[in-house]
């Protein structure tokens, strides 16, 4: 989808917004700067803001040669304990030599505090991108996430919100409802065909019994680095409890064939360390659904957040919701076909 810009009479409205998203206006350099030297850290480059709509990131070096990521929570969003459970997950992985980037302890702390703003300071992982089609790094790929949920599966998070419909679905569909993000000519069709999708992936959900363990929770290709030494781990903002393929699906990429032959080889490596559960492939196209939805919300609740306009500046323009009504009449068949599965029909 081009980028096009949006006629001011078609952006989303001011009310929309929660108004956490102004806290980052006032994140200045200069308050940057001074959250990390209060920690005891002396920035030798300038700040170097890298790919996060959610929060705030920057990459620097400081005075003693260590490249670090400083990241700023956006406020509102996780309380203290839930992103100090993220911080515990982290190290404990690491403890288990797996690759996971994991938060630096200052004075005892990962999470600090300055004037309002809460932060963490990261090691820099460095890395290339990973290269989803690249059949070798698939493989080592899926030996690190059966190795991430063996661990995983061996306690729960008593802080953090599941991955379920209602939170990633129900919940987001009803904030659009009440928006006026989508065009009033476009409502009917568009929540129409959206309600069926949801339906559809509810129902297959209820008839999957399935255990419910510790997630990455948005382990795309990009929260995946390639280092010398192999795969990296990024950004366990998302972390939440929910079934294991939520960590597996999104690597999947083709036509139907080659998403198998992925799958098949993602599969084999992780059942090395962990058993997985074939019956939740079908899974992956209502956890499509859920995203689709999701993304949605997601975007016109952060839209007073300049990152927001700047980097969709489609979102609000009438053709991008007719888009949207296409792509869910397309989830809406990719529910009734049969779940990926490595057993020949």
């Amino acid at each position: 989808m081009s980028p096009e810009q949006v006629n001011q009479s078609k952006t989303p409205s001011a009310r929309q917004g929660s108004g956490a998203e102004f806290h980052f206006k006032a994140l200045t350099p200069d308050l940057i700067l001074d959250a990390i030297e209060s920690l005891g850290i002396y920035p030798e480059t300038g700040l170097l803001a890298l790919n996060s709509y959610e929060n705030r990131v920057y990459q620097f070096r400081s005075d003693e040669g260590a490249r670090f990521v400083v990241k700023f929570y956006r406020p509102d969003r996780w309380s203290n304990a839930q992103i100090q459970e993220e911080h515990d997950y982290a190290l404990a992985l690491a403890a288990e030599d797996i690759p996971m980037a994991v938060p630096v302890i200052l004075n005892g702390n990962t999470l600090h505090e300055y004037r309002g703003y809460r932060f963490t300071l990261f090691p820099s992982l460095g890395g290339r991108a990973f290269e989803v089609d690249n059949l070798e790094q698939l493989e080592l790929v899926g030996r690190f996430i059966g190795r991430i949920h063996q661990y995983a599966a061996q306690e729960v998070f008593s802080e953090r919100e599941p991955l379920n419909p209602q939170i990633l679905g129900k919940e987001p569909l009803a904030w659009l409802k009440q928006s006026d993000l989508v065009p009033t000519s476009l409502r009917l069709p568009f929540f129409t065909v959206v309600e069926q999708v949801l339906a559809k992936a509810n129902a297959i959900w209820k008839r999957q019994a399935f255990a419910s363990i510790r997630l990455h929770g948005d382990l795309h290709p990009g929260n995946i680095l390639w280092t010398p030494n192999g795969p990296g781990f990024v950004d366990l903002d998302d972390a939440r409890m929910g079934p294991a393929i939520q960590d597996l699906w999104m690597m999947l990429t083709g036509d139907r064939q080659q998403q198998l032959m992925q799958l098949e080889i993602l599969l084999e490596a992780y059942e090395e360390f962990c058993e997985f559960d074939t019956r939740q492939l079908a899974l992956i196209e209502p956890l499509r659904a859920l995203r689709m939805v999701h993304y949605n919300a997601w975007i016109g609740r952060r839209w007073q957040d300049p990152a927001f306009p700047m980097n969709f500046p489609w979102f609000g323009d009438e053709k991008y919701w007719e888009q949207q009504i296409l792509a869910f009449k397309e989830q809406l068949f990719a529910l009734d076909e049969p779940p990926l599965s490595l057993i020949p029909y």
